[in-house]
């Protein structure tokens, strides 16, 4: 058995089991036409059948590619899918604030997607899924309550490198593995290039520091770039209030988080 089958197959059952515990029948996806979106609606396309919806929330920065990949993998694998446009919101925002960079705007982009998914999930009584890699995750490359948010993800253990692999194995079409990594949220807005970095490059270097737990020095031995391991354990550690739910200051004798840590699927 390949390594992706066992992979695809456990996070089939993952997600089953994971939403089977709330009671929950149907989930909800935000697709973009990427890859890492593709590959978490495939896998609950296989768990969840009909019990799946797919919302493609475009804007005016939205590429045509991705608009058209997102339709070629529904047609693909019989995905259910409605679209609602954040357009009308984020220019009613741009307006209120002319002078906006592209990181409030890519901000409040994806906050506007999640703010809609979640709407939806309601309506729908469906839980959220999260489509966050794990070199997303690690190095902090998301927008707190936006992409980040989610009821449950199957593929944050993952590094990019790999959701490119697992992708392949599900077969989702090469137009979506082949081009580079976007999320749409400006003009000519690309991954990499806000990272610096390919996927391949980063990966490599952050599964020496983080699974094998090697020291700076270790990994420097091993040829990887100085400027951008310093870059990554930087990111890594500036970044990890984004994993972690928020503080709460301790006053009592028993405090969320710090000494009431049930389970979050605890029934009576």
């Amino acid at each position: 058995m390949s390594k992706y089958k066992q992979i695809a197959e456990y996070l089939e059952l993952f997600l089953k089991n994971e939403v089977e515990k709330t009671g929950i029948k149907k989930v909800v996806i935000g697709l973009s036409g990427g890859l890492d979106s593709a590959v978490v609606a495939v896998l609950a396309q296989k768990a969840f059948g009909e019990n799946l919806l797919c919302v493609k929330m475009p804007s005016q920065y939205s590429s045509q590619s991705s608009l058209d990949d997102a339709d070629e993998l529904c047609r693909d694998f019989g995905l259910n899918a409605i679209t609602c446009s954040i357009e009308p919101m984020l220019r009613a925002y741009e307006e209120m604030n002319p002078h906006l960079n592209n990181l409030r705007k890519g901000n409040f982009s994806s906050r506007m997607r999640m703010s809609t998914l979640f709407d939806i999930s309601a309506r729908e009584n469906a839980l959220v899924l999260g489509t966050s890699n794990k070199s997303e995750l690690m190095l902090g490359y998301g927008t707190l309550y936006g992409d980040l948010a989610s009821a449950i993800n199957p593929i944050g253990d993952l590094y990019k490198s790999e959701v490119f692999e697992l992708a392949e194995y599900l077969g989702v079409s090469l137009s979506i593995i082949k081009k580079p990594p976007s999320a749409d949220l400006w003009d000519g807005q690309s991954d990499e290039a806000d990272l610096g970095y390919t996927y391949a490059q980063l990966d490599g270097a952050m599964k020496l520091y983080v699974e094998e737990r090697l020291s700076r020095e270790e990994i420097l031995s091993r040829g990887i770039e100085e400027k951008m391991l310093d870059m990554i354990i930087a990111k890594i550690f500036r970044n990890h209030f984004k994993r972690k739910m928020p503080v709460i200051a301790k006053l009592t004798s028993r405090t969320l988080n710090h000494d009431f840590n049930y389970p979050r699927d605890i029934t009576l």
